[in-house]
């Protein structure tokens, strides 16, 4: 009895491994295989100049390859159009006032980082990694100062490629890409040589990857790889219609107070000097859309194209000399708009090619990374998932987002209500020759924001309505947000009911202030050298 029963125990534990490994085998074909993720970020490029958009002076093949085989989103904003704070905002899902993160006001502290997409992706499984300038400090400190590779999480990161402070175009510079400057001296090829390596090591790890590079252009200084000079050579570009300060005389005396306004004097001195910008920051993209061609190129070499989601946006967008503006930060639809374009190879063909202009933003990056993993999205995270929407735009249910500024002179910091067709903001500042300003745009019409609809009584309707979404996220604001750093001082400023003597306080001074303290530091600092 016991030889039978040791044989038929032998037998039972040979069936059950066999089992096990049918089982096994079943649920390998039945359950998905994670998709990786290729996140693109580039620096200060607004929507319009891609050519997809409707921009044909601008040459960005790839881009619009990639929209042509995806998904582009017509209306996408960066909830806050400065590079440190929405940077931050792309990586952990959240307003700027929940990250507590931008200039003037400090870091991104290591417990929220611990809820960005690549810290999550990366405990879940994923090979990750990054390049180019990373954009923000991660630190338990005061400073947001992000110049150093002691603010960078570099160790949360597989493979780190990135770079402290703006990073420079020229690969040399560069200490984690130097290794291919002979063959591309300029970053942003150098970029897409080093997602070939990445992709490469990835492949051989056996883990699904996240990529993400972010890269220095076509922020300033423009300096254009010179690789492509032939691409707009001789080429002359016309300005748009809302160019100039003429454009810019129904706008607020807020916008108008701060360096968008009067400085970047390079857009308007000459005819020669416009034609120099807009050429090198046009080239500059043309590097980013050569850089990309380079990544598809590699997942297809490689054999992981067909399972790898590709993501392209921008930071902020970049004025160009609209309404009289240079740089980004206002809540104008050049400064705040860039491009989003989703690629999911998996995705049906009839749903490929589409267009969408449901209000999108960068606080949804993170939510549609993590849900594209089948990661359930932290509640902590203000964005929504955009896979349903390129599955089906009527189940998208969100349709406003707010925009805010907290950075620079007080007058141009400003909370703003944006939907698909309409656009209020709430300009704060007042003092002896400025008061609190509203301004009403028809967007949905209007793209060039020439008419400010605010004082005509046909939209005295449209304006209650707006008033209305503006204090939702007001009250989102003050009940979600502002627990870190300066941020409390909002609760007062973006309240439309707060008076000049209840703001005055927080005010830390006007534009011209600010360059008389300046000018004061610069002098003193000569002084004593």
């Amino acid at each position: 009895m016991t030889l039978y029963k040791s044989l038929a125990l032998v037998f039972f534990c040979v069936l059950s491994f066999f089992s096990c490994k049918q089982k096994e085998g079943e649920k390998s074909i039945e359950t998905p295989k994670r998709p990786n993720i290729v996140f693109l970020l580039s620096d200060d490029q607004t929507s319009i100049a891609t050519g997809c958009y409707g921009n044909s002076q601008v040459v960005t093949p790839n881009m619009d390859n990639l929209a042509k085989d995806g998904v582009m989103f017509t209306n996408h904003y960066n909830t806050t159009a400065i590079c440190m704070a929405s940077r931050a905002t792309i990586m952990t899902g959240m307003y700027e006032y929940k990250t507590g993160c931008n200039f003037m006001h400090g870091p991104l502290k290591p417990e929220k980082f611990k809820k960005s997409y690549p810290v999550i992706l990366r405990e879940a499984g994923y090979y990750t990694g990054f390049a180019g300038k990373f954009g923000f400090a991660v630190s338990n400190g005061e400073s947001w100062k992000e110049d150093t590779n002691d603010v960078l999480p570099i160790d949360n990161f597989d493979v780190w490629g990135g770079g402290p402070g703006q990073t420079y175009y020229k690969t040399s510079k560069n200490p984690t890409i130097a290794q291919y400057a002979k063959e591309y001296p300029h970053s942003s090829r150098a970029y897409g040589a080093w997602a070939h390596d990445f992709i490469k090591s990835a492949k051989a790890s056996g883990k699904p990857f996240c990529m993400s590079i972010s890269y220095k252009a076509p922020h300033l200084p423009f300096t254009p790889d010179k690789y492509f000079d032939y691409v707009y050579k001789d080429k002359t570009y016309k300005k748009p219609a809302n160019y100039g300060a003429e454009s810019a005389t129904h706008l607020s005396p807020q916008a108008k107070s701060g360096r968008q306004y009067n400085a970047y004097n390079f857009w308007r001195e000459t005819e020669d000097t416009y034609q120099e910008a807009i050429k090198g920051y046009n080239q500059l993209i043309h590097g980013v859309d050569y850089s990309l061609g380079m990544i598809r190129k590699s997942l297809e070499e490689l054999g992981v194209d067909d399972n790898t989601i590709i993501i392209f946006t921008s930071d902020n967008g970049y004025s160009c000399g609209a309404h009289n503006f240079g740089g980004k930060v206002l809540p104008y639809e050049e400064a705040s708009k860039s491009p989003l374009i989703i690629y999911d190879p998996r995705l049906p063909k009839n749903k490929r090619g589409v267009k969408l202009n449901n209000v999108t933003a960068n606080i949804d990056m993170a939510p549609t990374i993590l849900s594209y993993v089948g990661i359930d999205v932290p509640k902590n995270m203000d964005g929504e998932n955009l896979i349903p929407l390129m599955s089906n735009a009527k189940e998208f249910k969100r349709e406003s987002i707010a925009l805010t500024n907290m950075w620079g002179n007080d007058e141009i910091q400003a909370l703003t209500v944006v939907t698909k067709d309409w656009k209020y903001i709430y300009w704060q500042y007042a003092n002896k020759s400025m008061q609190p300003t509203e301004e009403l745009f028809n967007i949905g019409k209007d793209r060039l924001e020439l008419n400010n609809c605010v004082n005509k009584p046909e939209y005295k309707e449209q304006l209650e309505t707006m008033r209305k979404l503006y204090d939702e996220k007001y009250n989102h604001l003050v009940s979600n947000g502002l627990e870190i750093h300066d941020y409390k001082k909002y609760a007062v400023l973006f309240n439309r009911k707060a008076n000049a003597e209840e703001k005055k306080p927080f005010l830390t001074g006007d534009y011209q202030e600010v360059l008389r303290q300046k000018a004061q530091e610069i002098a003193l600092k000569n002084k004593n050298k």
